[in-house]
């Protein structure tokens, strides 16, 4: 990636990016501002507010991959900040990518975020062709693998606390299971 900070910390490095807590949410930066993308596209601050403004949270979709046929989720909370575009949503776990996609975000597998859009103000500056963008409409954000700016991750995973609820009748067969299988184990230690 290309970026106004040529050479990465090794807190960035190393830094975790995705943390699991009991609810069902995940957030992040969708875009940061002044950071030069794979595209050499470069968001300015402000360049969400009107497409924000006139659509909504709600008429943002959460898809995977930019695949307009596989939405995953809602996005609950979308606002500018002085970083950039912060994204908060949940995936659905009624659908079935949805909870294949939490699996991944949990395992660290696939963390990246990406917007999809079309610039409806931009200059591109003829020294550096770099495009800086003032003003876009944005049409989606998806949770993606090779996201074009390396900064926009997902930072936090909520597991969804339905996922967490097990029927009475499978916590007494694990828990039969794990008295069946314990003293077998120290047996076999021994």
């Amino acid at each position: 990636m290309l970026s106004l900070q040529s050479e990465p910390t090794v807190a960035s490095v190393f830094a975790p990016r995705t943390t699991i807590d009991a609810e069902g949410s995940v957030q992040g930066y969708a875009s940061l501002f002044g950071e030069i993308d794979q595209a050499r596209d470069m968001v300015m601050r402000g360049a969400f507010a009107d497409t924000l403004t006139r659509r909504g949270v709600r008429r943002i979709p959460m898809l995977f991959q930019h695949n307009p046929s596989e939405p995953v989720g809602i996005w609950l909370e979308l606002r500018e900040d002085h970083r950039g575009l912060f994204a908060r949503g949940r995936l659905i776990p009624e659908v079935a990518r949805g909870r294949e996609i939490l699996s991944l975000l949990r395992a660290g597998a696939i963390d990246g975020l990406s917007i999809g859009f079309r610039a409806t103000k931009a200059r591109i500056d003829p020294k550096t062709r770099i495009r800086h963008l003032h003003s876009v409409d944005l049409w989606e954000i998806s949770i993606v693998t090779f996201p074009l700016l390396a900064g926009a991750r997902v930072h936090a995973v909520k597991q969804a606390a339905s996922a967490m609820k097990l029927s009475h009748a499978r916590r007494r067969a694990e828990r039969d299971w794990e008295q069946m299988v314990r003293p077998a184990a120290r047996a076999a230690v021994r």
